[in-house]
């Protein structure tokens, strides 16, 4: 095994040799060598980020893995869903380069494991923001997959790197032993170490007791890490937040890429200052990681570097959200296991939905705007682009006149879903933001109406082709002498697809 050494950079080059026997005996372990030398912390605020490729969330939880269940107690772990195609297949390149960047696939352009077509310089990745934002800190980062070095996605910006081309068992154990060397001996300020044998198995025997033993190791090698920054001497001075992340999830029989929700589990796992233990937030995408490490850091995100995510302690607060108690079992999905919770007719507080001109019959999960979640909803049926709802969070709420059609009905789909009445007294315009996942059918209408003083609701935007998980804003003129509005979103189809909206905010000025 060779080693380079460059700008304060190891490079650990070539696949190990195969030992045969145990998968924790996969590779030969490179040889050992000195670990890279960082320029001293600046900041008493520091990260650890354990990058877990493949690791599937139920895995994870039927797992024997006492690290990372500790966390779980600890701190807060979030699940959530991936992306499918076409945004991106469910692969390593564009799922770190989520994780890294804080924005979607849309946004940093990565969709397969080529990285061709990336956007990292609109979109840096994490040691790259951090940089430019703070360039006195102290920064490694620890690869055992080569191209997220050769794309920069994980390594550009970083004051040292250690990179092998290969992940196995044997080449994990030698990249965590780097790192709780750097951990224990010097005085990084962020780390990111990623782990890639559980997917390296998850490949090659699908995810059964195999895999299961794959996270048993790698937990352990996080216990190491962790155990190390307790260790250390500053450590009582010293506030350390530890993330544990992953990049997408496993079909049984081992692989991934496509749009399964096997394949697009992943999950946040965070312990440290601020961050509530116990909790299982609903509302927290992969995206927010980047925002997370900088709230921990004392560092603020700029508005204008257009990130999709926010900091896991932080929830979305919009009134979709406290339906979560609400929340259903299936009725007539079959597709949808019988225990999960994920959909209501009774809409929150302030809100209405207007059905006096629905059909009848149809599947009683959809029949007119339905609140629901990613869990629940894109399960029903794969490859239509639910899976491309990435922007809405928690609970939605969703006219999905497609699903509504797959049971017995008569009439069509028409529904329409009417907000809370706001002031506008002395106004002279709204702006109303919400974001939307729109699919278009030629038959199918999506309209934005207002109301002002209970009067005649007046189109302000209507959706004719598709709109693919965005921010929509709206200006509105308040008419002289109005005192409050209404907004509507009206919705009709013929076994046609779906309209999303989320995150609903009425501004008066």
């Amino acid at each position: 095994m060779t080693h380079q050494c460059s700008r304060r950079s190891v490079l650990a080059a070539g696949a190990a040799t195969a030992a045969a026997a145990t998968l924790t005996s996969l590779a030969v372990a490179p040889a050992a060598h000195a670990a890279p030398t960082l320029p001293n912390g600046i900041s008493k605020d520091k990260v650890l980020i354990v990058g877990m490729d493949g690791l599937r969330a139920d895995r994870l939880e039927a797992a024997d893995a006492p690290h990372m269940k500790s966390m779980m107690a600890s701190g807060t772990y979030a699940k959530s869903l991936l992306y499918g195609n076409p945004m991106a297949g469910t692969w390593s390149g564009p799922g770190w380069s989520t994780v890294s960047t804080g924005v979607w696939p849309d946004k940093h352009g990565v969709t397969n494991n080529s990285f061709t077509g990336s956007q990292f310089t609109t979109y840096p990745g994490l040691f790259a923001r951090l940089a430019q934002v703070k360039p006195g800190l102290s920064t490694f980062s620890a690869i055992g997959w080569a191209p997220l070095d050769t794309s920069g996605v994980l390594t550009s910006g970083a004051d040292a790197t250690f990179v092998q081309s290969q992940h196995d068992a044997a080449n994990d154990a030698a990249l965590a032993a780097e790192v709780e060397s750097v951990l224990r001996d010097q005085n990084p300020d962020v780390v990111f170490a990623y782990l890639g044998n559980i997917d390296f198995v998850g490949h090659s025997l699908g995810t059964g007791p195999e895999y299961m033993a794959a996270i048993t190791e790698q937990d352990a090698h996080l216990g190491k890490l962790r155990a190390a920054v307790k260790a250390r001497s500053t450590y009582a001075s010293e506030r350390w937040t530890v993330i544990v992340v992953t990049d997408h999830g496993h079909g049984d029989a081992g692989g991934h890429g496509g749009n399964s929700w096997a394949e697009r589990q992943t999950f946040i796992l965070a312990e440290g200052p601020g961050i509530e233990a116990g909790l299982r937030p609903i509302d927290t995408r992969l995206v927010d990681v980047v925002p997370t490490v900088f709230k921990q850091l004392g560092l603020a995100v700029d508005s204008g570097w257009n990130l999709d995510g926010m900091p896991i302690q932080e929830r979305t607060h919009d009134r979709f959200d406290t339906l979560q108690g609400q929340l259903s079992t299936r009725v007539d999905e079959t597709g949808i296991p019988a225990d999960v919770l994920g959909f209501t007719h009774v809409a929150p507080s302030g809100w209405s939905v207007i059905n006096n001109a629905m059909g009848t019959g149809g599947m009683t999960e959809w029949r007119g705007w339905t609140f629901t979640t990613n869990e629940f909803w894109s399960r029903t049926q794969s490859d239509q682009w639910r899976e491309l709802n990435v922007r809405a969070r928690g609970v939605f709420a969703v006219a999905d006149s497609d699903e509504w059609s797959d049971k017995a009905f008569s009439g069509r789909f028409e529904s329409t879903l009417v907000s809370p009445t706001y002031g506008v007294t002395d106004r002279s315009k709204i702006n109303v933001r919400f974001v939307t996942h729109y699919r278009q059918v030629e038959q199918q209408t999506a309209k934005v109406l207002v109301s002002f003083n209970a009067g005649t609701p007046t189109e302000v935007k209507s959706y004719t082709a598709d709109v693919i998980a965005q921010q929509q804003s709206l200006d509105v003129p308040v008419p002289p002498g109005a005192t409050n509005v209404h907004v509507r979103f009206q919705y009709t189809g013929d076994n046609d697809f779906f309209w999303v909206v989320d995150r609903f905010q009425l501004y008066a000025f």
